[in-house]
């Protein structure tokens, strides 16, 4: 019985008194599996983890890879993770802790060092790191105290952490984990099933030590188990909260790998699964980054609606990147876009137009005779299409010196007017814009000097005794005229100098694109 009763006094005293400060362990996503501290530079890298700058650059340096429970980190790609770093300081900001300052390169080097030449054992406690942090280790890092407080901290982990499972997680991921691809498919056709099922159960199965799972999965060599564990991700995904955590388990680069290398249905709902994440916009320059872009560019063509869709939506959706709008270019996808007159791929262009290698390559493709076809032949099914293919006209008509020219011989100046009725204010700029051109070459085209021969032989049969005076000014006319002639040359030949030197930079940077891609 003084047992019991002390075990409820400790139960009681914990409970009342405020917190240890160092029991405030904050979410495992903010802590670099290298350094085991909050992350004050946040990257990402190509396999998909969140890691301290500093650390991720010593470890290229000392030419050093931690290896993971699953697999290797890669840090062949390293960009800045703007979203977590301001949760990072948000988070601190709310819970009165400093700031995280950044490890100088010294320092970071040492903790490498450090894992690099430590023994066979102490080597594999280190490579640990790089699993999602718990928060008996985090505490570990970050107490200093006796060994009875991390004891305590544990235990306060486990009874904390564990009850927040539910026992159907628990069965899940023990058959996941096993050995048998018997137990391995069960799981995860229940899995499947449930989460497709029931909308509450997606949130508490995207549990991380499942996602841990599921990256092992998704590369299965065993089609049934790679399709379904795809599938499970497309379900999970679906929940907002979902598409971030996700992508932070390093589950983007497996699923890149499906739809490259996959068996067939697992590359559909692959292509499914990157749609799905490139909503969120944070996840956006990551799906780029990481090698997306161009199995969606050949799901474009596939034989099925459902994956041209998905392929559309996602590369639509991705395109709000600026980054992603320059590569997809690079890529040569406007000569796919235009290939057909899907609405799905107007949109896409649209996304590409606000940028000026899209304008170029759309430019030399055909784009504006394409957009006017489409305008001509009443091909936008509502208001909006119409408005989008004027406003990448628009945008294109940027471009002066060639849009008059393609809108011209496109025949845009009626489908212009046309369009003018329906309240369209770019229609009626661009219409000005063609017709300004127009008068500019009627202009060009008069010969003032035979004008004026012709006007002095007139005068001289009619007066055949020429006068002193009068004579005279019809000369200086002359010889006035003719220099204006002269200057007027000059500054068309400079002109049209440099409209060739455009536009053969123009030409140049296209060449330059497509050869790249």
């Amino acid at each position: 019985m003084g047992s019991r009763k002390n075990r409820w006094r400790i139960t009681f005293y914990r409970t009342q008194t405020p917190p240890i400060p160092q029991l405030l362990e904050p979410p495992n996503e903010f802590i670099c599996p290298i350094s085991g501290s909050l992350m004050a530079d946040p990257v990402l890298v190509t396999s998909g983890q969140t890691l301290e700058r500093n650390c991720v650059q010593a470890c290229k340096d000392l030419n050093f890879i931690p290896n993971g429970s699953i697999s290797k980190l890669d840090f062949s790609a390293v960009i800045s993770n703007v979203a977590i770093q301001s949760t990072i300081l948000k988070w601190c900001d709310t819970h009165g802790v400093d700031h995280p300052k950044e490890p100088e390169k010294s320092v970071a080097e040492k903790i490498v060092r450090a894992l690099m030449g430590s023994s066979q054992n102490e080597v594999s406690k280190s490579t640990e790191l790089v699993k999602p942090v718990n928060g008996s280790e985090l505490n570990q890092l970050l107490s200093s105290s006796s060994s009875s407080i991390s004891s305590l901290s544990e235990t306060v982990e486990y009874e904390t952490l564990m009850p927040n499972w539910p026992e159907e997680e628990e069965e899940i991921f023990l058959k996941l984990k096993s050995n048998q691809v018997f137990d391995q498919e069960e799981a995860l056709m229940y899995l499947r099933k449930i989460t497709r099922m029931n909308q509450e159960t997606r949130i508490p199965l995207c549990s991380s030590r499942i996602l841990l799972v599921l990256r092992t999965l998704v590369i299965s060599r065993y089609s049934s188990i790679q399709i379904n564990s795809v599938a499970v991700l497309v379900n999970l995904s679906l929940e907002n909260i979902n598409k971030v955590k996700i992508v932070r388990s390093g589950l983007l680069l497996p699923l890149v790998n499906a739809m490259k290398y996959g068996f067939e249905e697992a590359q559909e709902h692959a292509v499914g699964a990157i749609f799905s994440l490139a909503l969120e916009d944070e996840n956006k320059t990551a799906i780029g980054v990481l090698g997306a872009l161009p199995p969606l560019i050949l799901f474009l063509r596939s034989e099925k609606e459902r994956v041209r869709c998905d392929a559309g939506l996602a590369l639509y959706h991705l395109s709000f990147d600026q980054s992603n709008r320059s590569k997809l270019v690079k890529l040569g996808v406007v000569l796919v876009l235009l290939a057909n007159r899907d609405v799905r791929n107007v949109r896409i262009l649209s996304n590409l137009a606000m940028c000026s290698e899209g304008c170029i390559a759309m430019l030399e493709a055909g784009a504006v005779k394409y957009f006017f076809e489409i305008l001509k032949g009443h091909e936008s099914d509502s208001r909006v299409n119409t408005a989008i293919c004027v406003a990448i006209l628009y945008a294109l008509s940027s471009r002066t010196l060639r849009f008059k020219m393609l809108a011209k011989e496109a025949g845009g100046e009626d489908i212009l007017m046309g369009l003018m009725g329906c309240g369209q204010d770019k229609a009626e700029k661009m219409l000005e814009l063609i017709r300004a051109k127009e008068r500019q070459e009627e202009d060009e085209e008069m010969d003032w000097e035979s004008l004026l021969n012709s006007s002095t032989s007139v005068s001289r049969s009619e007066d055949e005794k020429p006068k002193p005076v009068p004579k005279e000014k019809p000369v200086e006319k002359i010889i006035e005229s003719r220099k204006e002639k002269e200057v007027r040359k000059k500054e068309d030949s400079r002109r049209e100098k440099g409209v060739r030197k455009q536009e053969d930079k123009e030409a140049d940077l296209v060449s330059l694109l497509y050869s790249r891609s």
